[in-house]
């Protein structure tokens, strides 16, 4: 809108924000509602592997989940709340060294997590999960 003063004065001119505001308002309601609607949880059943496997190291470090849950390294059992004392003994202190973990296959996907993070919070992040090979 411009405003036509005396003939000395300058024009004066304003710009009308209000329809900006109303449009940004307009498309960040519209984001907050879709942007639940496009995360929806879909039902997987993962497939087997088939990837060739790796080298095997010479002296591996394996830690079972058996069926009750309990944690064996190598073959010795882990008592709860001593996993990191364990590793560290096993490895001499080295954290980089990986940890190959096994688990059976009736072991529920929570609880393997729960292992992962317990070896997480041990600082032992470079973990190789070890299954069967698939028939070709």
């Amino acid at each position: 809108m411009a405003l036509r003063l005396d003939e000395g004065e300058a024009e004066l001119s304003e710009i009308n924000v209000t329809p900006f505001i109303d449009v940004i308002l307009v498309l960040l309601i519209v984001f907050m509602v879709a942007a639940p609607l496009s995360t929806v949880d879909v039902p997987v059943n993962l497939p087997g592997s088939s990837a060739p496997s790796g080298d095997r190291p010479e002296d591996p470090l394996w830690l079972t989940v058996t069926v009750d849950r309990s944690l064996l390294i190598d073959d010795s059992p882990v008592p709860d709340k001593e996993l990191a004392a364990m590793l560290d003994s096993r490895t001499g202190g080295k954290r980089e060294t990986p940890v190959f973990l096994r688990a059976d296959r009736s072991v529920d996907y929570g609880a393997l997590m729960q292992v992962l993070d317990r070896l997480r919070a041990a600082g032992y992040l470079k973990v190789a999960l070890v299954g069967l090979e698939a028939a070709p």
